[in-house]
This record gives C-alpha cells, sequence and structure tokens, in this order.
C-alpha cells in the first residue's frame, strides 16, 4: 500500500476515533461491547478451568460423585476409587500454594472485603476505579484451585473482580477520567457475571446495585448492559444457551401462598443472620488473630484443611453446590438433609473465605438461601398442599430473598431468578419475600465495603460541590459575643465614629424596647459617612436596612442564600428566628461572609481530595478560630 494511502488511512481512523469519544452514548455502547468480549472470553476460560480441574481432582482422583446440574455437565472425567480423604489434601496443599503468592505479590487483598465482588466495590469507591492487573490475575488463579479442590466457594466473586480489572486496565488505556474508569469497572464486573451465570440482564443489574446498599449506578447501566449481553453471547457460543439449573416454568396463582412466602422471608432472615453471624465470627475472631501470628499462607492452609475436612466428611458443602440446589428444586431432598446442608456449607465457606481464600460469596449465598426456602416450600406442601402446590418454587424465590438481605441488592437476583424460572410467574412472592427480608436483615450485611447512597461515595464527591455547604453549621462559624449595637436614634456621627473604631461592618440597631428591628451596613452608609454636615441630622432609624438573620443550627448553605439576598457583610446570629409578637431571642453573636466563603473554599478541597485519592474519610474541618488565623 503506497505511504499516502497508509497515511490517509491512519488520519481517517484517527478522526473516527476523535469522533467516537465525543459521541457519549455510542462511545459508551462501544466500550460496553470491547469490555464484554474481553469479559466473556476471561469467563469461558475461568469456566473450563475449574469444571476441567474440579472432575479431575474430585471425581477421578478422590472418587467423589458429585451432582452437576444441568447448564454445567462440561467435563466427565472416569469415577475414581472412592478417597475423600484426600480432599483436605487438595484443599490445604491449594492453601499454602496460593497463600504464598497471595502474601508475597498481593498481600493487600486479605483485607480488601468480603470476596471479589467486595473488593470491587473497594476499588469503586476508594481507589478511583483502578485495579492494579496482578490482581485480578492471582486472585483469578487461586479462585480456580480454590474451588476445584473443593473448599467452598462460588465462581462468580473472583469473575466479578476478573471482569472488573479487565475494565479499569482498559480505561487506563485509552487515558479515561476516574469516573470513566469506574464506570468500565462496573461494565467489567457485569460482563463477568452476566456470562458465568447465563443471566445477562441479572448480571448487569447486580453489578450497578451491589455497590451500595439504598441505590444503584444508573450510569453504568448503559455499558453495564452492553457488556453483560455480549459476554453472554461469547460464553453462550462456547457453551450453549441453557441455564445453570434445570427448573420448571413455575406459576404463583393462590393469593393465599402469599402467607407461605412471608414466612420464608422469616426463616431466610434467619438463616442469613446465622450465615453472616457464622462467616465474620470465623473471620474477626479466628483467622485474624491467626492472621497476625503465622502469617497469610499458613492461616490459608489451615483454612483450606478445615474446609476439605468438612467437605470429605460432608460432601454436599464442597465448592459451589449447583447440584444440590438443583435436587433441592426438584424435591429430591428431604427436609432434614436441606437444613444440614445449610449448616455445613455456612460453616465450609465461613472457614474457606473467612481465612482468606479466593472465591466468592454468591454462589454458597444463593445455595443457603434457596435451601431455606426449599424447607419452608416442604412444610407448606405437607400441610397444605391445595395451596403449596410447587414445593420447588420456593427455592428460587429463597434464592433471591435470602441475597436481597444480606446484601442489599434486591434487582439484581430477582432478575436472574426471574431468566432462571423461564417468566415472571413468581415475580409477586419475589417482590413480597425481597422486601421483607431487606426489612428484616436491617441489621446483617454481607458487603464490608458497600455504602449508603452515592453521596456517601467519593465516586460521586463531585456531586457534593452542589450544595458543599450543607454539611457545614453557622454554630461552627459565628464569632460569639455581643456585637457593637447602635441605638435607632443614633446620629451619623455616632455611626462614623463607631465604624471607625469597630472591626464591625453590619450593625445592629435596637429599637426603644430592646429589640433588635434593622441593619446599618457599612456599604450602604459609605457615602453619607463624608458629608460631615450631616452627622446631625440622620439617625441610623433611617438609613438603616431590613432584619435579616440567621441562628446556630441553620447550615452554611441557608446562610450563604441569606447574605445574597440582603447584601449585608455580617449577619446578626439569634438564638432562633425572631417573629412577631413573641419576645425577640437571645443574640449570640455575628456571622461574617468571608467565614461562609472560607467554609466553601474548605469543602471544596475536601471534596478534591476524595476525587484525587479515592478516600472513604473526609478530612476534617478546621476550627472557626484556626480559619481566622490563616
Amino acid at each position: 500500500m503506497p505511504a499516502n494511502s497508509v497515511t490517509r488511512l491512519g488520519k481517517a481512523l484517527a478522526g473516527a476515533v476523535a469522533a467516537l469519544r465525543h459521541a457519549h452514548s455510542w462511545r459508551w455502547l462501544t466500550y460496553g461491547i470491547v469490555v464484554g468480549l474481553a469479559a466473556g472470553l476471561a469467563a469461558s476460560a475461568y469456566y473450563v478451568s475449574i469444571e476441567w480441574l474440579q472432575s479431575f481432582l474430585l471425581r477421578h482422583l478422590a472418587g467423589l460423585a458429585l451432582p452437576s446440574p444441568k447448564g454445567e455437565r462440561l467435563v466427565e472425567l472416569p469415577l475414581g476409587p472412592y478417597r475423600p480423604w484426600l480432599v483436605p489434601v487438595f484443599t490445604t496443599l491449594v492453601g499454602l500454594v496460593t497463600g504464598y503468592f497471595i502474601q508475597r505479590y498481593v498481600p493487600e487483598t486479605v483485607l480488601a472485603g468480603t470476596d471479589g465482588t467486595d473488593a470491587t466495590t473497594r476499588v469503586f469507591h476508594r481507589a478511583a476505579g483502578k485495579m492494579a492487573p496482578r490482581v485480578p490475575l492471582i486472585r483469578g488463579l487461586a479462585s480456580i484451585l480454590t474451588i476445584a479442590s473443593g473448599c467452598s466457594a462460588g465462581r462468580e466473586g473472583p469473575i466479578a473482580q476478573i471482569g472488573g480489572g479487565i475494565g479499569s486496565w482498559m480505561a487506563d488505556k485509552l487515558k479515561l477520567t476516574a469516573r470513566e474508569r469506574r464506570l468500565l469497572l462496573l461494565a467489567g464486573a457485569a460482563g463477568g457475571l452476566g456470562a458465568i451465570f447465563r443471566a445477562p440482564l441479572g448480571g448487569a443489574l447486580t453489578a450497578v446495585e451491589v455497590i451500595y446498599r439504598e441505590d444503584f449506578e444508573a450510569e453504568a447501566m448503559l455499558p453495564a448492559v452492553m457488556s453483560s449481553a455480549t459476554a453472554y453471547s461469547v460464553f453462550s457460543f462456547f457453551f450453549g444457551t441453557d441455564h445453570i439449573l434445570a427448573a420448571p416454568a413455575f406459576e404463583f396463582r393462590d393469593p393465599r401462598e402469599l402467607l407461605f412466602y412471608a414466612a420464608l422471608a422469616v426463616v431466610c432472615s434467619a438463616a442469613g443472620y446465622f450465615f453472616v453471624g457464622t462467616f465474620r465470627a470465623f473471620k474477626s475472631k479466628l483467622f485474624t488473630p491467626m492472621r497476625e501470628r503465622l502469617g497469610i499462607m499458613w492461616t490459608l492452609a489451615i483454612g483450606g484443611l478445615a474446609a476439605g475436612s468438612i467437605g470429605a466428611l460432608f460432601p454436599q458443602a464442597l465448592s459451589g453446590g449447583y447440584g444440590w440446589l438443583e435436587m433441592a428444586i426438584q424435591g429430591q431432598l428431604p427436609g432434614l438433609m436441606l437444613v444440614a446442608i445449610i449448616v455445613g456449607k455456612t460453616l465450609a465457606t465461613s472457614v474457606t473465605i473467612g481465612s482468606g481464600m479466593s472465591g466468592g460469596m454468591f454462589a454458597p449465598a444463593l445455595m443457603v438461601g434457596g435451601l431455606a426456602g426449599g424447607v419452608v416450600g416442604d412444610v407448606a406442601h405437607a400441610y397444605w398442599p391445595a395451596i403449596a402446590t410447587q414445593p420447588g418454587s420456593y427455592v428460587l424465590v429463597g434464592m433471591a430473598a435470602f441475597f436481597s438481605g444480606i446484601a442489599k441488592a434486591p434487582i439484581g437476583p430477582l432478575i436472574m431468578v426471574c431468566e432462571l424460572s423461564h417468566g415472571y410467574g413468581l415475580l409477586a412472592p419475589l417482590m413480597l419475600s425481597s422486601a421483607l427480608c431487606i426489612a428484616l436483615c436491617r441489621k446483617v450485611a454481607l458487603y464490608d465495603n458497600q455504602v449508603e447512597s452515592k453521596f456517601d461515595s467519593p465516586a460521586h464527591a463531585a456531586d457534593a460541590t452542589l450544595n458543599v455547604l450543607e454539611s457545614d453549621t453557622v454554630g461552627d462559624y459565628y464569632m460569639p459575643g455581643l456585637p457593637p449595637v447602635l441605638e435607632a436614634y443614633s446620629t451619623l456621627g455616632v455611626i462614623a465614629d463607631l465604624m471607625r473604631r469597630s472591626e464591625g461592618r453590619t450593625f445592629p440597631v435596637r429599637d426603644a424596647c430592646g429589640n433588635i428591628k434593622g441593619l446599618v451596613d457599612i456599604h450602604r452608609v459609605r457615602g453619607l459617612v463624608f458629608e460631615d454636615e450631616m452627622f446631625d441630622l440622620v439617625v441610623a432609624g433611617e438609613i438603616m436596612g431590613p432584619l435579616a438573620s440567621v441562628t446556630p443550627g441553620g447550615d452554611l448553605y441557608g446562610a450563604l442564600l441569606t447574605f445574597v439576598e440582603s447584601g449585608y457583610a455580617q449577619l446578626p446570629v439569634f438564638a432562633e428566628q425572631p417573629r412577631e409578637g413573641r419576645p425577640q431571642p437571645e443574640l449570640l453573636g455575628m456571622l461574617d461572609r468571608r467565614a461562609v466563603f472560607e467554609a466553601y473554599a474548605e469543602g471544596m478541597r475536601r471534596v478534591r481530595a476524595l476525587q484525587e485519592h479515592g478516600e472513604v474519610a473526609v478530612p476534617p474541618k478546621p476550627h472557626p478560630a484556626d480559619t481566622c488565623a490563616m
């Protein structure tokens, strides 16, 4: 190709890229597709690696015939002789190996959060969306070994972290802003979740809502949906479109059944307190002191040994457990077995994730919630078979309700269950149970790095600049003490003399009854004070302006508006707002307009610090005396 043709082609491509960068919606559609392609390929490789290695270790070498859900019968090696004692050997070795690499290369990730999903949430809020590439790489490989060896953990957390790492890396290469990097981080996480769970819409919604307890990241919706749909398409190209779980198309037909679904919410909430409480007890009271004494590597080895020992004695607690969940949906597990699996899965997950091993809490949480719902479904069907005709539906509703309660993310799991159940036949009980679980689980939280809403996150620190003064009160910034007060009959000469002797610029004017009725501002009388012949003719009551005031409990934003409307340089601070017909409250001091401006400047500095450093803690506000001393 001639050189000039290459040059023209290069200029055309550069122009196209530049145009794309300025076309907001198209740009994010493109970013979402590209991140989704990468996340879909990563999820495919991740899935194959776990399935093959798990079949080799647990089925072929240990001889464990674990049930596989319909959508995950990818690799089935010949069943070996029954040797369950190999499981704790596998898990202990995995703990040693992964602990060594984590301790050497990414030790900070041990304290980064509950699992990969929570660690990604932390990066969104506190690290400006910037994730070091080694973190998802090492943690992702470690999770493959952890899950395949039999430790109780899920794939969703690690693949969300891997997808988020892809989005963060891509944003760095494109030299995007911190805000845009955060959005691509969520898009990558959505792609990983949508692919690995075979639920594109549910994966996208979960990624944008799990970072908050009472909010969701609407701005990330477009790239997250595109990424999740693209990643799901890539994953389906290799492995088909079957759902993970084989579930009938359940339908809700009898309104009386809502009473049972309300009872399901109570049972799932109790299971949530048990699940999260057990996990946090193991993590904080057992493994945190152990890690301080023995180090990361040996703590993970002990956690692996404990998880493998539980799995060897109780195989239902091994790995993700979707096979047992599918059996519960199909009514193939008795009620006592459901309870036993809930306890065993909770203990196995607590020692696995609590020790710091790599894996996700999503799959174990869905399993515990689904089986808790299955217990209610079995009891309801046994005693009221004409009403509770489909006990398997309670398993699906329990999955969504349980996760909604402990993770404060109701929409994504609800949509995932609708995708699994082939429609919206269970929508009413899903909404009821999820809402009740959220209300009942107010005091329990699975993830450490969630914040209440956007305005509690440094990611939206810029939004705080719209009203940065609302968090500051007048009481923190006014100068206490009785200011110089003019009488209504004070002459202009007295006013001029007071202005020369005082640092004040606005003076309250008192009437014959002792009440403050107006204000004299130096700027309003500047022209008069040079007229000597007027000194004895003009009095304060004639030149004063209307009374404007603030109270100590009022915020500085309201004070600023009062300054703008009145034009005064200072405002009197009363104990409460004066009202006609009532005794005037005590005059406490004066608020200077400069103090408000300085508070605003300091607030803006705090906001910029949040944006630049991604810190959650807001730097402390300076004391007014310190501000005046500067």
